[in-house]
């Protein structure tokens, strides 16, 4: 029988505290506490569809968002990297196109362990939610940066912010529920390499 993939990541510094545990083979059961509700609300929505049960508090020590949102976004993305440990038997990639009303996002993620991301969120409004615009953007660079893979996020169109960038991270948990998936008969990592 394959080990648990779970994995507790903690990053403390002068400026956050952040914990959260992950268990990649969950039922997207989640608890999120960051103190900014859009945050918790993405989070919650990464766990949710890619069926990762998720706990993560974070806090704050100097009241600056930035610094919360990235922190919260390394933690998390370095917690399903620990978790999936050699990646042995991983489907490893995987894809997904979703809409939220007018807004249409797709994602398509290499599981491979070279790291490179493009994320094109589109987004336009100065904040969302309450969250500056850039602190958003640095949010989703910051997470798919500390995974470990190579991802690509692009929001094709949309007219509402709060769409586009939910629809914009509800693609990146299919797409990672489906890399991340166990194939039955592979053996070994998946790839022609013999190493992610």
């Amino acid at each position: 029988m394959a080990a648990p993939r779970r994995a507790r990541v903690e990053r403390v510094t002068k400026e956050t505290a952040v914990t959260v545990q992950v268990n990649i083979d969950g039922t997207g059961k989640t608890s999120v506490k960051t103190g900014l509700s859009f945050i918790d609300h993405l989070v919650t929505s990464i766990g949710k569809h890619a069926m990762i049960d998720i706990t993560l508090n974070g806090k704050s020590n100097d009241s600056i968002v930035h610094h919360l949102a990235e922190d919260v976004a390394i933690a998390l993305a370095q917690s399903i990297d620990k978790a999936l440990g050699d990646r042995e038997r991983i489907a490893r990639f995987g894809y997904a196109l979703i809409p939220m009303d007018e807004a249409l996002a797709y994602v398509s993620i290499d599981l491979v362990k070279r790291q490179y991301q493009k994320v094109e969120l589109k987004l336009t409004r100065d904040s969302i939610e309450g969250v500056p615009r850039e602190d958003l953007e640095h949010f989703a660079t910051s997470l798919v940066q500390n995974l470990n893979g190579c991802t690509h996020i692009i929001v094709h169109y949309g007219d509402n912010n709060h769409h586009k960038i939910e629809a914009a991270l509800k693609a990146f948990a299919v797409a990672l529920r489906m890399a991340t998936s166990i194939d039955s008969r592979r053996k070994g990592v998946p790839s022609t390499k013999g190493a992610m």
